[in-house]
């Protein structure tokens, strides 16, 4: 997590008294499941969205910008590169071309 996106969480804890084991946020998975439905709704996706998706967006959107499949591996949790990997195959021939060059780059 960014140093400044840690130190807003902070503050936001302290100004609103939120213990160490208490939740941020009071939403469970039902609600989470609700209210991305309610959005896709309303912006009128009729594909099936759930909330994992979100984490699969972040994740390619991350690759595109960073180039730098290490560095989500880590993010993500993966234990492997071989997961992160496949989200080349989402992004644009020029992107994943771009980020498999500097992986092999920085391999050798």
């Amino acid at each position: 997590m960014p140093e400044r996106l840690a130190d807003k969480l902070r503050a936001y804890a302290y100004e609103k008294n939120i213990k160490l084991n208490e939740k941020f946020f009071p939403i469970n998975r039902q609600r989470a499941w609700q209210i991305l439905k309610e959005v896709a709704r309303k912006a009128e996706i009729t594909k099936r969205v759930y909330p994992h998706l979100l984490r699969h967006s972040d994740a390619i959107e991350r690759l595109r910008q960073t180039g730098n499949p290490k560095a989500l591996q880590h993010h993500l949790g993966h234990s492997s590169p071989v997961m992160v990997m496949r989200y080349l195959s989402t992004l644009t021939q020029e992107d994943s071309l771009r980020i498999q060059q500097q992986v092999e780059f920085d391999e050798e």
